[in-house]
C-alpha cells in the first residue's frame, strides 16, 4: 500500500484476506426504530464480530501480512480493550506471540478476554506511565512489531470492510443509503468506513460521533488541524477516550465526513438501555454513541432513504451494565 493512501482497492484486498475469517455481521432493521423515526433505520451489528467488536478486522488484516521472521518475533500493542482482544485473537489464529499493554483499570471483561485469547498482558498506570513508551521498549527488547490501534493504513483498510459490507447489505434489502453514523475515537473505523462508502455510495452523508468530554476530533475539525480536548473526567466510553485524532486518520475524516456529533454519558446510558430493552442487543458505551446521537435527535431521517447506525462493540462490563439498567429502570 502506498504511503498515506487507503482506497477502495485496499479495502477489497482486506476483504479477501478476511473472507472466511471475520464474521460478515448482519445489517439489522428495527421496526421499533423505523416507527419512531418515520424512516428506515439499519443497524450494523459489529457486536457480533469475533471478539465482540470491529477491531478484529483491522488487526487480522495487519498481522496476516507480516513476514515469517516478523511472526516469529511477535507483536505488541497497547489498548484499553477491543484492539487488545482483536490483536490477541488474530495473533493466535496466525500462530504468533502477542503482548498487549493495557491500563490497570481497563474493564475486567476485556482484560480477561485478552488473556483468554492467549496474549501476554502488561498492565500500566494511566496516571503515571506512558503506554506508548512501554510498548516501544518491549518492541525494542523483543524485536516485535508494534500494531497501532488506528493510525496504520492496513488497520484502516481492515476496518473499511465494515463499510463495504454495509453498502452491499443495504443493496440486498433494497435500501437507498442516505446517511451513516459511527463512533470516533482515534478514527480508524470511520476513516475506513467513510472511504468505502464514499467510493460505493457517494451520495450518502457520513457523521462521526464522539463522547462530549473527549471531542478532540470535533475540535480538530473546527481548528482545521489536529488538537486535543481539555483534560476531563473519565467517560463511560472507555474505548473512545483518545487524546488526539490520528495523524493518518484525521485527514481522511476531514475529507469524507459531514462533521462530528457529540453525546454525553446520559445519552449513552439511555441508548444502551434502549438497545437492550427494545432491540434485544447488548452494546458497550463506546459502541452505542451513534445510536445515542440518533435517539437524541441530532440527525433527522432522510425521506425515502435509510439511516445506518454502526454498533461497533458489545464488550461491556457486566456490573456496569447491570448498574446502568437498574438506574434507568
Amino acid at each position: 500500500m502506498s504511503a498515506g493512501a487507503v482506497g477502495i482497492e485496499e479495502i477489497y484486498q482486506a476483504a479477501r484476506r478476511l473472507d472466511g475469517i471475520a464474521v460478515r455481521t448482519p445489517l439489522l432493521e428495527s421496526p421499533a426504530l423505523n416507527s419512531r423515526f418515520g424512516g428506515r433505520v439499519l443497524l450494523k451489528a459489529e457486536t457480533l464480530q469475533r471478539v465482540g467488536a470491529f477491531k478484529f478486522r483491522g488487526a487480522y488484516n495487519r498481522l496476516s501480512q507480516l513476514s515469517d521472521a516478523e511472526r516469529a518475533r511477535g507483536v505488541v500493542a497497547f489498548s484499553s480493550g477491543n484492539h487488545a482482544q482483536g490483536v490477541a485473537l488474530a495473533a493466535r489464529a496466525l500462530g504468533m506471540p502477542a503482548l498487549i499493554v493495557m491500563p490497570a483499570d481497563a474493564p475486567r471483561v476485556k482484560l480477561e478476554a485478552t488473556r483468554r485469547y492467549g496474549a501476554e498482558v502488561r498492565l500500566y498506570d494511566r496516571a503515571t506511565e506512558s503506554r506508548e513508551a512501554i510498548a516501544a521498549q518491549i518492541a525494542l527488547d523483543r524485536g516485535a512489531v508494534v500494531v497501532p490501534a488506528f493510525d496504520d493504513l492496513d488497520i484502516i483498510a481492515g476496518q473499511g470492510t465494515v463499510g463495504l459490507e454495509i453498502v452491499e447489505q443495504a443493496q440486498e434489502v433494497g435500501a437507498s443509503l442516505g446517511q451513516l453514523l459511527g463512533p470516533v475515537g482515534g478514527g480508524g473505523l470511520m476513516a475506513g468506513v467513510a472511504t468505502a462508502v464514499n467510493a460505493l455510495a457517494p451520495r450518502a452523508r457520513l457523521w462521526g460521533v464522539e463522547p462530549e468530554a473527549y471531542d478532540d476530533t470535533r475540535r480538530s475539525f473546527e481548528a482545521g488541524g489536529r488538537v486535543g480536548a481539555p483534560a476531563a473526567p473519565r467517560s463511560l466510553c472507555d474505548s473512545l477516550e483518545s487524546p488526539l485524532p490520528g495523524e493518518l486518520t484525521f485527514p481522511i475524516l476531514k475529507l469524507r465526513l459531514e462533521g462530528i456529533l457529540t453525546v454525553d454519558d446520559g445519552a449513552v446510558a439511555e441508548a444502551m438501555r434502549f438497545a437492550f430493552s427494545e432491540l434485544k442487543l447488548v452494546v458497550e458505551p463506546g459502541g452505542v454513541v451513534a445510536l445515542a446521537a440518533l435517539l437524541a435527535g441530532q440527525v433527522a431521517p432522510v425521506e425515502g432513504e435509510a439511516t445506518v447506525i454502526v454498533l461497533s462493540g458489545g464488550n461491556v462490563d457486566p456490573e456496569l451494565f447491570a448498574r446502568l439498567l437498574a438506574r434507568l429502570g
